[in-house]
C-alpha cells in the first residue's frame, strides 16, 4: 500500500512565506527557514519552497534562502519559482533540494521537461499546474493565476507525464487558501489521467478535508495556512488520520 504523505508548503515573497485567498491578499506567514525546521521536527514528509513572484520578475530562485532551508530539513525538498532552464534546476539541485518544480515555463515550452527529465530523471521534475473551472472543465492558468491559457487539465496532463513529468502538483485556484476544502472535481479528473503521483494543494481546512481529498485520487495533500497559523501541526494532523484509518507515514 502507498502510504499518504502531508507536505507544508512555503511560499515565499521578499524573503518570507506568505499565504493568501485564491492567489491574493497575500499575509505573512513568518521565517521559511524557522517554519522548515519546525514542519521536518514536526513529521512533515516532505516539504515544498515556492518562490511565488520569481517567474513573473523573470529572476531565479533566491538561492542562499534554499540552501538555508536545505541545511535545516533531512526530508525530500522541493523548490520552484523562476526555473526555466536546465542550469536553473542544476543550481537549485546544487543547492540542495532533491526535486524542482516548474509551472509557466513548461507550459510555453514542454520541451523544457525532457531537457530536465534527460539530465536529472523524472523522479526530480515537478510539474506544478495552477487550475480554474471554465466551460464545465478546468483550465491551464500561468503567471502565478493572472493568465489562463486555453489548455485543458487533461491534455496538458498527458503530455506532460510523456515528456519526463515524475510527480504532478495540482492547485486549483477557486478553492486556494479558503479552507473550505480541496477542488475534488479537479482531483478526480486529474487522478484519472496521473500514472505518476498527484499532490492536491488548495483549500485545506480540516483534517476531513484530506480524507475526501484521498479518495478522489490524491497520493499527498499539500498545505500552507492551516500549518502557518496553527489551526493544526502535521504530527496532530497524521494522528487524527490514523485514527479513521487512512495510511500515513510514520
Amino acid at each position: 500500500m502507498v502510504l499518504k504523505r502531508i507536505i507544508p508548503c512555503l511560499d515565499v515573497k521578499d524573503g518570507r512565506v506568505v499565504k493568501g485567498v485564491h492567489f491574493e491578499r497575500l499575509r505573512d506567514g513568518g521565517d521559511p527557514v524557522e517554519l522548515a525546521g519546525r514542519y521536518y521536527r514536526d513529521g512533515a514528509d516532505e516539504l515544498v519552497f515556492l518562490d511565488i513572484t520569481a517567474g513573473l520578475e523573470r529572476r531565479r530562485t533566491v538561492l542562499p534562502l534554499v540552501e538555508r532551508t536545505a541545511r535545516e530539513v533531512f526530508i525530500p525538498l522541493t523548490v520552484g519559482g523562476g526555473v526555466r532552464t536546465v542550469a536553473d534546476a542544476r543550481e537549485l539541485l546544487l543547492a540542495g533540494c532533491d526535486k524542482v518544480a516548474v509551472n509557466s515555463a513548461a507550459v510555453r515550452r514542454p520541451g523544457l521537461l525532457a531537457d530536465l527529465a534527460g539530465q536529472f530523471g523524472r523522479q526530480c521534475v515537478v510539474l506544478a499546474v495552477d487550475v480554474l473551472p471554465v466551460d464545465g472543465g478546468y483550465r491551464v492558468v500561468v503567471d502565478a493565476g493572472r493568465t489562463v491559457t486555453p489548455l485543458r487539465l487533461e491534455d496538458w496532463l498527458l503530455q506532460a507525464q510523456a515528456l519526463g513529468a515524475g510527480e504532478i502538483l495540482l492547485t486549483s485556484i477557486a478553492t486556494d487558501g479558503a479552507r473550505a476544502g480541496y477542488d475534488l472535481a479537479s482531483i478526480t479528473a486529474a487522478a484519472a489521467h496521473c500514472r505518476v503521483p498527484l499532490i492536491a494543494s488548495g483549500g485545506l481546512g480540516t483534517a476531513g478535508h484530506v480524507l475526501e481529498a484521498c479518495r478522489a485520487g490524491a497520493d499527498a495533500v499539500l498545505a500552507a495556512s492551516v500549518f502557518h497559523y496553527g489551526a493544526w501541526t502535521v504530527a496532530s494532523l497524521k494522528q487524527f488520520l490514523k485514527n479513521e484509518g487512512l495510511e500515513v507515514r510514520a
